[in-house]
């Protein structure tokens, strides 16, 4: 049987960072090349970055969100790809901008169906949400690691909320444990 923590697969890092001051967006985006700027439908900048893939948020304010990298190492890469872009333009950026994690989103299979009714009386209400008429999956509040879980009846997984990818692996850890101390995981 497969450990179904081999089976986790980052899907989206998101972190923050910023470049302590206050930027003319239009003026960037008339710069930037492959800016998309369009404060009717949203009030910061896009920046998308091909090598590693991401999106950069650029606010006014400075602050900097950037989302759809596959790992904290191509998030630090896509910024910094972003930093270069901006001292370009004669914007400065100090030498090592502080990036913040703020949300890792991973994918997970636990290889097995699984009974969902059960699992929700079984955790009891205080943790979880489910209303298979309103959404498909449960959602699982864990206390530690901090994170929220989805959980289809497929077996698949998706975590939200974790700061570090290892975050995922103690989710995946302590998900298998409650399912099988209810005998709802057979592993």
């Amino acid at each position: 049987m497969t450990d179904p923590k081999d089976t986790i697969n980052i899907e989206n890092v998101v972190a923050s960072t910023g470049i302590g001051q206050e930027l003319d967006l239009q003026s960037v985006a008339m710069d930037l090349e492959g800016a998309d700027y369009d404060p009717e439908q949203f009030p910061g900048l896009v920046y998308r970055t091909q090598e590693p893939k991401s999106a950069a948020l650029i606010f006014r304010s400075g602050k900097i969100v950037c989302t759809g990298a596959k790992s904290t190492d191509d998030v630090h890469e896509s910024l910094e790809l972003v930093f270069e872009k901006l001292r370009a333009l004669q914007i400065p950026v100090e030498d090592d901008p502080e990036i913040t994690v703020q949300n890792i989103v991973t994918s997970a299979d636990l290889g097995r169906d699984l009974n969902l009714n059960a699992i929700a009386i079984g955790l009891g209400l205080e943790n979880i949400e489910y209303e298979p008429e309103q959404f498909p999956g449960l959602v699982y509040r864990l206390d530690s690691p901090d994170v929220v879980a989805l959980l289809f009846g497929s077996g698949k997984l998706v975590i939200t909320g974790g700061k570090q990818p290892s975050d995922a692996e103690k989710a995946v850890d302590e998900i298998v444990s409650r399912l099988s101390d209810l005998g709802l995981y057979d592993g």
